[in-house]
């Protein structure tokens, strides 16, 4: 049964740094795409950063370039986000999802994890 589980999330302090991690079983990462995406309460879910493993391809939303990086550990079958200077606002709910690898992010995903908690205050 293909699932991703993602997990690593917790509360942190302003300015702090955590990682969150996406774990596949059932399927291989190695031709599909992997999608990061968060939902703040109230608000609407946003893709925050993709990564491809057949060429290493990333894309960062630009509200978290220079803060946070992706990266893929394909032994693992695993994808990791590495977030640092966090800010309040990046509080929220954090999804992985998995497509098909024709794309950076694809324009839909086949698989989704049920999501980690990230929650950054004071």
């Amino acid at each position: 049964q293909p699932q991703l589980v993602a997990s690593g999330g917790g509360l942190v302090q302003p300015g702090g740094s955590l990682s969150v991690s996406c774990a596949a079983s059932g399927f291989s990462l190695d031709y599909y795409a992997i999608g990061w995406f968060r939902q703040a309460p109230g608000k609407e879910r946003e893709g925050v950063s993709c990564i491809r493993s057949s060429d290493g391809s990333i894309w960062y939303a630009d509200s978290v370039k220079g803060r946070f990086t992706i990266s893929s550990d394909n032994a693992k079958n695993t994808v990791y986000l590495q977030m640092s200077s966090l800010k309040p606002e990046d509080t929220g709910v954090y999804y992985c999802a998995a497509g098909d690898g024709e794309r950076l992010c694809p324009f839909e995903y086949d698989y989704w994890g049920e999501g980690t908690q990230v929650t950054v205050s004071s």
